[in-house]
């Protein structure tokens, strides 16, 4: 088997199982992840939107989607990975209930990742602001940091796995006939 040098973009659960399982085949993996820690959708956060609507070009903008008191709609068993199950805690920490809350997820996404070595392979806080084909069949991931946003940086893999939930953060309003609403392209 030949050995690629493969972007994952997103530390979340399919960013997290995509880089375990491709380093199990071989690969050479670098995970971009736009936060500082891995877990994805399931890192909650108190801030919001400075502009919900997202008319500003220039608002802050919050990509998580949950609220402080969200619990899975699945069921422990169902959200599992097959050979790393997603068990209530033995000493009695955390949450217990067959259908957590969203911290015993993060807790279950971050063991996952310690326990398989994945947050080595993890660049935190870095943001993929483009990806394009480039000769050879191969891909050029440009990225930045998020603390200094100018520098961008642009690296050639030979495949990209997109595990981002990045595209839900982004507002897209309707462009009804008939409003008086002005809203710049998307």
């Amino acid at each position: 088997m030949i050995s690629r040098y493969v972007a994952v973009i997103g530390a979340g659960a399919a960013g997290l199982v995509a880089a375990r399982e491709l380093r199990r085949e071989g690969h050479a993996v670098v995970v971009f992840e736009r936060e500082d820690q891995v877990g994805g959708t399931w890192v909650y956060t108190q801030e919001v939107d400075s502009d919900p609507l997202g008319l500003d070009p220039h608002r802050v903008s919050v990509h998580s989607s949950l609220y402080s008191s969200l619990r899975t709609n699945l069921s422990r068993e169902s959200m599992g990975f097959l050979d790393y199950p997603f068990l209530t805690r033995s000493d009695g920490s955390g949450d217990p209930r067959r259908f957590p809350g969203h911290q015993e997820v993060l807790m279950y996404l971050k063991e996952f990742a310690r326990v398989f070595a994945v947050e080595e392979m993890v660049r935190f806080e870095v943001e993929v602001v483009k990806v394009c084909l480039v000769e050879n069949n191969r891909w050029k991931v440009s990225s930045k940091k998020t603390s200094d946003g100018d520098i961008v940086v642009e690296e050639v893999f030979d495949a990209v796995v997109v595990c981002s939930g990045g595209r839900y953060s982004q507002t897209h309003v309707a462009d009804i006939p008939g409003t008086c609403f002005l809203f710049s392209s998307f």
